[in-house]
């Protein structure tokens, strides 16, 4: 009985060694990784604050996506100071600003380790028109079609369209680029009046073979489009647009059938009924279309 009870004991120390020895080795753990942690923490925080993580020159940015705008033109846009801590700019901030230019779209800025510096993507809004907006006596004056005084021209607003159909103040792209060359197309109108309908007719315009200088969007229940045919009169704008488009497109070889100083305008606002206004009173043709 007696050697049972010494075996036991025995027993029973040695559990208590092994899990004095295993708290030991969790406490030793324990210690190194915090000393790791803070070490890899102190040594961050000592990279980061030496000189070389400074933003000290506009060449320790990477500007790319800038076509129509000049890298000096882009630079002027930037709110950041020199020199700057790296770690202390905002690049989301900077982007935003950016973004909040008439001449960008779209703008993304992050930063770059090696070397220390910013990346800069931008990407620009690209005139296709000038818009005239304004009275339309006043805009009928600018384009030389009356005698036009300078309070006229003050109510006409100048400026720049782009695919989506944002408006650019002409002056913000000149100021920008003096040798910017302005798109030929020109639109004239309320912005407002033919917002809703600008994407979905300039792109059924630059696929078509038909030249188009200018766009009337004075009269809203009438579009008038200015074209190598002559004047186009499509009617109210609507969901037809493209379908209208397509039909001027196959009377492209009309001046071939008639005499184009005889031709008043060409009637599209029926797509599937085609006139030809005459400068005769009173006289109108109906156009041959090629088959389809």
């Amino acid at each position: 009985m007696a050697g049972i009870v010494s075996v036991s004991r025995s027993d029973l120390e040695g559990r208590r060694k092994k899990l004095r020895q295993k708290r030991q080795m969790k406490i030793i753990q324990t210690i190194w990784q915090t000393f790791a942690v803070s070490s890899l923490a102190g040594g961050l925080l000592w990279m980061v604050t030496q000189p070389i993580w400074v933003l000290r020159t506009p060449k320790d940015i990477d500007i790319s996506g800038n076509h129509l705008l000049s890298r000096e033109a882009i630079e002027s846009l930037l709110v950041v100071s020199y020199p700057q801590s790296l770690w202390r700019i905002e690049p989301y901030g900077i982007a935003e600003s950016l973004k909040q230019q008439p001449t960008i779209a779209q703008a993304t800025v992050s930063r770059r380790l090696f070397p220390p510096g910013l990346i800069v993507q931008i990407h620009e809004r690209v005139p296709v028109a000038i818009a005239y907006s304004g009275h339309s006596r006043a805009i009928a004056q600018s384009r030389g079609e009356q005698r036009n005084t300078d309070s006229d021209h003050k109510k006409v607003s100048v400026g720049l369209l782009d695919a989506s159909g944002v408006w650019i103040p002409v002056e913000k792209y000149t100021s920008l680029n003096p040798n910017l060359k302005l798109p030929s197309l020109k639109v004239f109108g309320l912005p407002e009046q033919y917002r809703p309908y600008w994407d979905q007719l300039y792109h059924a315009l630059i696929q078509s073979s038909v030249n188009v200088m200018e766009i009337d969007f004075q009269d809203p229940t009438n579009l008038i489009l200015k074209t190598e045919l002559g004047n186009i009169h499509l009617g109210a704008p609507s969901s037809l647009l493209p379908e209208k488009i397509k039909v001027m497109a196959q009377m492209r070889h009309l001046p071939a059938q008639l005499n184009p100083n005889q031709v008043e305008y060409i009637d599209l606002k029926n797509p599937e009924f085609p006139l030809v206004q005459m400068n005769q009173k009173n006289k109108s043709l109906t156009p041959q279309l090629p088959k389809k």
